[in-house]
C-alpha cells in the first residue's frame, strides 16, 4: 500500500463527526436520547410512522458522549486508511456510507420484528462495515494487504463483536448489518489489482 497516499476521506468523515458532536454539545446534551431523538437519532416511530426515512443516514453522525465519540474515531483512522487506500475516495465513501444504513436497516427491522422501541446512533455500523471491506478485500487480494493478516482481521472482527455483545446498550444488530453490508458492498465495488500492479483509484 502507498503510504502517501492521501485519505482525505478517513480524515474528513472524522472531522464531521467530531463537528457535529461539538455542535450538538453546545446546545444540549448528548447523552440524553430525547434530545438526540430531536436531533436526527434512529427511531422507529419516526422513521415507520413519520416516514423521516433521512434518520438511517443522520444517525451515522450522531454520538451518545465523547468516549461514545471517541471509540468510533479511533476506529474509523485505523481501519478507513487502509480501506481508502485500497479503493479510492469514492468508493471507499459508497462503502462507509451503504454500511452505516445498512446496518441500520438491519436494526430497525430486527427492532420491529421482536416489538422493541429503541433510540439509536452512532457510527459503528459503518466503522464494522469497514472491517468487513477489509476481509473482502484481503479475500479479494489472495491473502496479501500490507502488513494485515487474516488472523489478525479475523482477531480484530472478534473482539469487536464480543466486546458489543457484552457491553449494554451496544446495537449489536447494526454492527452485524454493517458487517455484511460493507463485505458485500466492497464485494461489487472493489477490484483486486493484478499482479505487479498498483492498485487503482477513483
Amino acid at each position: 500500500m502507498n503510504k502517501n497516499y492521501n485519505t482525505i476521506c478517513t480524515k474528513g468523515l472524522i472531522v464531521v463527526n467530531i463537528c457535529i458532536f461539538l455542535g450538538l454539545t453546545l446546545i444540549g446534551n448528548t447523552e440524553d436520547v430525547v434530545f438526540m431523538a430531536e436531533h436526527g437519532a434512529m427511531y422507529e416511530p419516526y422513521i415507520i410512522q413519520g416516514r423521516e426515512y433521512y434518520r438511517l443516514f443522520t444517525s451515522q453522525f450522531l454520538h451518545f458522549g465523547i468516549e461514545h465519540l471517541l471509540n468510533n474515531m479511533v476506529l474509523l483512522g485505523a481501519l478507513g486508511w487502509h480501506v481508502e487506500e485500497q479503493t479510492g475516495h469514492i468508493k471507499f465513501l459508497c462503502i462507509y456510507l451503504l454500511s452505516g444504513i445498512g446496518g441500520n436497516l438491519c436494526s430497525l427491522f430486527w427492532n420491529m420484528i421482536h416489538g422493541n422501541t429503541v433510540i439509536s446512533a452512532g457510527a459503528s455500523g459503518a466503522v464494522f462495515g469497514l472491517m468487513g471491506a477489509l476481509a473482502c478485500i484481503f479475500i479479494k487480494n489472495k491473502g496479501k494487504l500490507g502488513n494485515l493478516t487474516g488472523k489478525g482481521i479475523a482477531v480484530l472482527i472478534a473482539l469487536s463483536l464480543y466486546v458489543g455483545f457484552t457491553s449494554s446498550g451496544v446495537d449489536n444488530i447494526a454492527h452485524i448489518g454493517g458487517l455484511l453490508f460493507g463485505f458485500l458492498a466492497t464485494f461489487f465495488l472493489y477490484r483486486a489489482p493484478k499482479s505487479k500492479e498498483s492498485p487503482s483509484f477513483l
